[in-house]
């Protein structure tokens, strides 16, 4: 087994965990950024709502492979360690990238187009339903006594940074290149950049070291007892997964969808949204890490319960207020300040269910719970343009989606911090297949 690691290499080690988060998310949002340049290429319709549609849909449908991934990896990390598994999604998540940069169009190849590019779609989804678990498992286990909330919420800052980016790199693709390359094969560059920084990042990933705790963990639980434990805490699970739907809804709504919302529901320049997207990315940056910190002073049911509220009560009017004269300044306002909401509570969030799932199923129950979550959430731009398509052209209508999830959220708050629901022990020494 690899030595666990040493408390003078911690930056470096935060670095190599989170180096993964970076591709996944660096890919995500490029698919959000070029949707409708994706659904031109891959989903020829005549109609653009339908071809939308389509993309959007085949974004979401890796969302739906998420808990498959986290049911069949998360017991393999939780059984083998942090450092192998982690090593294992990335393989994974690298093969997804490479189909999706390099399969041609649909003029070209046809119907197996789509095809390729969902079975790409796919693999992300398996690789990711366990990687923000992992992550997220091995931050909590590394973290300095009273700083977990800090150390964790690097996990989601990490995807920030993917996401400025990306942004930067599709607002530079759009400044030197006109529209018809981009839409011809320009698209494809920035994907063509995430192929060549995979290298760089197995390189990283590879020197992890296993966390200090799970070497120390005297009985590890076969696969078993670990889905005999999942099933008992089914109620945490699920509580877990309303407590997520909050973060994943309001983060690919101010991230993924910005750039389709900006230019095709705002009619404004596709730049400009990506400018907006690249100050988001920023925001959530400084605060994720921030309010982590605060979490691990004031607890972490304060900060869930002050911001899910805030976002229940302004999602909508915010969005009224942006549609009704969408400017550039207007959505960036707008957008700062559900960055604000979101990163506030997913700063106390993320660490909040590393403590609530089971210790012998952290990883395995922190990724069913979240990826469930991410089905939910993963689908928002494809709920958001359905929205505004059912209610007549009601473009602030995605913030129903988004007070729907805010609602969520505090349900989730209240079952888990007021004990009505508890975590069930898993006895051991009653199982047929126990230590």
């Amino acid at each position: 087994m690899p030595p666990t690691a040493k408390p003078s290499s911690t930056a470096g080690t935060v670095l190599r965990v989170t180096s993964g988060n970076f591709l996944e998310m660096f890919d995500f949002f490029l698919f959000g950024i070029y949707a409708s340049n994706i659904a031109k290429a891959f989903f020829p319709h005549e109609s653009e709502y339908a071809g939308l549609m389509l993309t959007f849909m085949t974004f979401a449908a890796g969302f739906v492979m998420r808990p498959i991934g986290a049911l069949v990896l998360g017991p393999y990390i939780d059984k083998v360690g942090r450092r192998k598994g982690l090593l294992l999604t990335l393989a994974l998540m690298a093969c997804g990238t490479v189909l999706i940069a390099f399969v041609p169009g649909y003029a070209t190849i046809g119907i197996a187009a789509p095809i390729l590019a969902l079975i790409g779609r796919l693999l992300q989804g398996f690789s990711a339903g366990v990687e923000l678990g992992g992550v997220s498992v091995y931050l909590s286990e590394m973290a300095t006594p009273g700083h977990k909330g800090f150390y964790v919420a690097w996990q989601s800052a990490s995807q920030q940074v993917a996401i400025i980016v990306a942004a930067s790199l599709g607002y530079g693709v759009g400044k030197w290149m006109a529209p018809e390359e981009i839409s011809e094969w320009g698209w494809r560059i920035p994907f063509f950049i995430g192929c060549m920084i995979v290298p760089l990042i197995f390189a990283l990933r590879r020197s992890l070291q296993e966390t200090a705790e799970f070497t120390a963990r005297k009985h590890r639980p076969d696969f078993h007892e670990m889905y005999i434990s999942i099933m008992k805490n089914w109620p945490v699970v699920v509580a877990g997964a309303m407590l997520v739907v909050m973060t994943t809804v309001s983060f690919y709504l101010i991230t993924v969808y910005t750039p389709t919302f900006g230019k095709s529901v705002l009619k404004l320049e596709q730049s400009d949204a990506l400018l907006v997207t690249i100050c988001v990315g920023l925001s959530n940056f400084i605060w994720l890490p921030v309010m982590g910190a605060l979490s691990d002073r004031v607890g972490r049911w304060p900060l869930l319960t002050i911001f899910a509220g805030l976002t229940l009560v302004t999602a909508y009017p915010i969005l009224v207020w942006l549609v009704n004269e969408p400017t550039f300044a207007k959505m960036l306002v707008t957008e700062l300040w559900f960055s604000f909401l979101y990163a506030s509570y997913n700063g106390a969030m993320v660490v909040a269910l590393t403590e609530v799932v089971p210790v012998s199923v952290r990883t395995a129950g922190f990724s069913l719970a979240y990826s469930l979550a991410t089905v939910i959430g993963g689908s928002t731009p494809a709920i958001s343009t359905w929205l505004i398509h059912a209610t007549g052209e009601n473009k602030a209508a995605p913030g129903f989606w988004l007070m729907f999830a805010a609602g969520c959220g505090l349900i989730a708050t209240y079952l888990l911090y007021r004990g009505v629901v508890k975590t069930a022990p898993l006895d051991i020494k009653s199982m047929p297949h126990g230590a």
